[in-house]
């Protein structure tokens, strides 16, 4: 059965062959295969991919591992490459609720041409992100952590000290620099190169003791401005 079937399509293929004009070649067959230069460049993606990746896991491994002699060496670069947006921490697993209500609005500078500077309000940055969790089924943790994180690792970076006295310091300072100038500039229209935080801070009250008829007194806030910072220079 199998040489019946072999001797009809050798029969066929001569057929083909004695109809096709003299002087042409037999179209070649298609494959489905990459070309070689397509082929390489999947290649040389792949394995940068596959590299990036490696590098990725070493350094959070470098980051989260206890301080070895590699680690200490390279701790610039290692720092460079996991804040902000690769940062480690455990309040996943041991979260810390805060004991303190926070509030973080922004103001813009612009500088006409005359060399007036106009001032606007104040934007409260927190009530847009508390907006944008409040009623939703499934927040954004960019809305819920972005503006709140980053004030706290300029925190413990800067500490009551508003001057950046390490490389790190200098990161968070700009890092949330450039998140209250974008997003003012997503929700206000104008002109504007310098931007100015405030934080309003204020404890949470404790709850009332047993047996008592009078509220716990409200504990008292503090304000705290930051410096104008210079930023890129916005308009819409």
């Amino acid at each position: 059965m199998e040489s019946g079937l072999i001797d009809e399509a050798s029969t066929d293929d001569a057929r083909a062959s004695r109809q096709r004009p003299a002087g042409t070649s037999p179209r070649p067959r298609e494959s489905s295969a990459l070309s070689r230069p397509l082929r390489r460049v999947v290649e040389i993606v792949a394995t940068l991919c596959v590299a990036t990746c490696l590098i990725h896991l070493l350094f959070v491994f470098l980051h989260v591992a206890p301080p070895s002699t590699i680690s200490k060496r390279y701790q610039d670069q290692i720092n460079a490459w996991i804040f902000p947006l690769f940062e480690q921490n455990w309040k996943l697993f041991a979260p810390n609720p805060q004991s303190f209500n926070q509030k973080i609005s922004v103001r813009t500078m612009h500088t006409t041409e005359g060399g007036t500077r106009q001032v606007s309000d104040w934007f409260d940055l927190s009530a847009v992100d508390d907006a944008a969790v409040r009623h939703s089924v499934f927040p954004s943790h960019t809305a819920q952590n972005t503006l709140r994180r980053a004030w706290a690792s300029y925190l413990e970076t800067h500490g009551g000290d508003d001057q950046p006295h390490s490389e790190r310091a200098r990161m968070m300072q700009e890092y949330l620099r450039n998140i209250a100038a974008d997003r003012v500039a997503a929700h206000r229209r104008g002109s504007f190169e310098s931007v100015q935080l405030r934080v309003h801070t204020r404890p949470i009250a404790p709850p009332a003791t047993a047996g008592s008829s009078q509220p716990a007194a409200p504990p008292r806030g503090e304000v705290r401005h930051l410096p104008w910072w210079e930023v890129t220079p916005h308009a819409n």
